[in-house]
């Protein structure tokens, strides 16, 4: 019942809603998508897609293997050691969905950010961040009612004594418009009020000051925790980050995230599907340094030149250094 409830309630944060964690998606399906598979053709890109923000949003994927990998919207799994060995699965269909019962070699499941207490499910990246992510959905969110009800360019303006009726039906009348006067006080309210009605005979502006709660520092930071917890540094986020910033933002998010669940989705297709499954994300996206692999690949050239010319063999120089193992 906890794990339907969990399911029902959402698989991930409200904080996906937000444009950080959908650009952060994004990212995932671009890189996924344009993967080179190699050992099968079910795992075509539009498939490769709907892993990724499967994995984004859910932090799971499940497939029904057939003519072509079917996503399911929900399943049900029965384990056994702690693996599952049969699924029950709802697949969305246009008319309505369908129920397909299966065995474990039947569907793919691939999952990320497992708990060792259930260790067939996954987490979504934001909720292992969850207070980052409340965070950010809840200052966007005040954001957007202070722009939608603040009495933003609006004005208190004093105006001569009238009788109480005109003054009411005239406050009713342009209460709530923005850029508009607000609120309008006649002398004789004034006069009541105890204050002297010559003297602060001037517009207050009725503008929240937002810099004092410091909302753009405080959504910034985070933003980049929200963004970190997609495996992108918070630099992706910033105005200033130049051409250098943005390649190295990218060789981080390929190299450290997407290149081990890319290999986490190989190992799950190569033992469902019967052959070797090879998924490379770096080479299509060149995600690497060009300038330094060709820096580093004169430097190898040439020390296999001077070892050669010292009698040295280049194999076992090159053992030495790791670069080949027997």
């Amino acid at each position: 019942m906890a794990a339907r409830a969990s399911y029902i309630s959402g698989g991930s944060d409200v904080a996906e809603l937000t444009s950080a964690a959908q650009t952060c998606i994004s990212l995932w399906e671009g890189v996924f998508s344009g993967a080179d598979v190699a050992g099968t053709d079910l795992l075509d890109r539009n498939t490769m897609a709907l892993v990724a923000r499967s994995l984004a949003l859910r932090g799971e994927f499940l497939g029904i293997i057939g003519e072509h990998i079917i996503p399911a919207s929900d399943w049900d799994v029965s384990t056994r050691g702690g693996r599952p060995v049969a699924y029950r699965a709802s697949i969305p269909e246009a008319g309505g969905g369908r129920t397909v019962t299966a065995l474990a070699g039947e569907v793919i499941h691939i999952r990320i950010g497992s708990d060792p207490v259930a260790p067939w499910t996954g987490t979504a990246p934001l909720r292992r961040a969850a207070l980052s992510a409340n965070l950010l959905h809840e200052i966007e969110e005040a954001l957007r009612d202070t722009f939608r009800d603040a009495p933003i360019g609006s004005q208190v303006l004093p105006l001569p004594d009238s009788s109480p009726e005109d003054m009411e039906a005239m406050r009713g009348a342009i209460r709530g418009r923005q850029g508009q006067t607000l609120i309008i006080e006649g002398v004789a309210q004034a006069t009541a009020a105890g204050m002297n009605p010559q003297l602060g005979q001037r517009r207050d502006d009725l503008t929240p000051d937002l810099q004092k709660a410091e909302a753009a520092a405080i959504m910034a930071a985070a933003r980049g925790a929200v963004a970190e917890v997609f495996g992108v540094p918070a630099a992706f986020f910033n105005p200033a980050s130049t051409g250098p910033v943005f390649r190295e933002v990218q060789r981080h998010l390929v190299q450290y995230t997407l290149s081990p669940l890319a290999k986490v989705i190989s190992d799950e297709a190569t033992a469902k599907l019967g052959g070797t499954v090879q998924i490379d994300v770096e080479t299509p996206v060149q995600a690497y340094d060009t300038g330094g692999r060709a820096r580093a690949m004169q430097g190898i050239i040439k020390a296999l030149a001077e070892a050669q010319e010292a009698g040295i063999d280049p194999e076992k120089a090159m053992r030495l250094v790791g670069w080949e193992t027997e």
